[in-house]
């Protein structure tokens, strides 16, 4: 499996004063009150705290799903806050990789179509070098043997773990996971976190994850404990 060269400590990500508001009028509430962050390529960062202090709020907006009403975030050094819809998805598809808590396969299609479609929907590769590349990711997740099973025949953990391996498949700058673990049993807690980070590691992307799991905290390069919408 080919891998980008990539400069281990490079800065990936950064965020500046980040301010998000949800809901309108008397209930609206200000979730993130400030929020400045940045994210390094080889290194692992966990966000920590409470369910309700603005962890999956801040994910979303650095993986720009989601526009913050004020403050700046830049990937590879681009200013992308004030950015159009099709420069965000443009740099969504290309420059970020989504683990989310429940996998969101398509369950109908086999594990190595599941890994292909990020590559599809970006078109930088021939399907030949698409289907080689899925391939070695499932290897890599160790799902070498199951590549044309369906999401319907494969367990949880091994869901998890083609929803890795989909998340790498564009070479990604930054790896963003939303309790990752959160839906697994202690042993795929345990091997979907080591393949996650391992892999990355390998490729230089940066991985910023929010969990509740402390021991996965623990394993991190960097924690961030979050409270009330900041960092603390």
């Amino acid at each position: 499996m080919s891998t980008v060269q990539t400069n281990p400590g490079e800065l990936a990500l950064r965020c500046t004063n980040l301010h998000r508001y949800l809901g309108q009028g008397e209930g609206r509430v200000h979730v993130l009150k400030g929020v400045s962050f940045e994210a390094r390529r080889g290194q692992v960062y966990a966000i920590v705290g409470p369910s309700g202090c603005g962890k999956s709020t801040l994910l979303y907006l650095l993986g720009l799903l989601d526009q913050p009403d004020e403050g700046q975030i830049e990937i590879n050094g681009a200013a992308m806050s004030n950015s159009d819809d099709f420069a965000r998805t443009r740099a969504r598809g290309g420059h970020i990789g989504f683990v989310f808590q429940f996998h969101f396969l398509m369950l109908e299609f086999t594990a190595l179509e599941n890994v292909m479609m990020p590559m599809r929907k970006l078109g930088r590769l021939t399907p030949a070098e698409m289907k080689a590349r899925a391939h070695g990711l499932l290897d890599s997740v160790g799902l070498g043997a199951k590549t044309h099973r369906l999401g319907t025949q494969l367990s949880g953990g091994e869901q998890q773990r083609v929803a890795v391996a989909r998340a790498l498949a564009n070479q990604p700058t930054i790896l963003l996971a939303d309790e990752p673990t959160g839906n697994l049993d202690v042993k795929n807690s345990a091997l979907v976190f080591d393949l996650l980070t391992r892999l990355a590691k390998e490729q230089g992307q940066a991985v910023v994850l929010v969990t509740h799991n402390p021991e996965i905290a623990q394993r991190c390069d960097f924690t961030r404990p979050m409270r009330d919408g900041l960092f603390v």
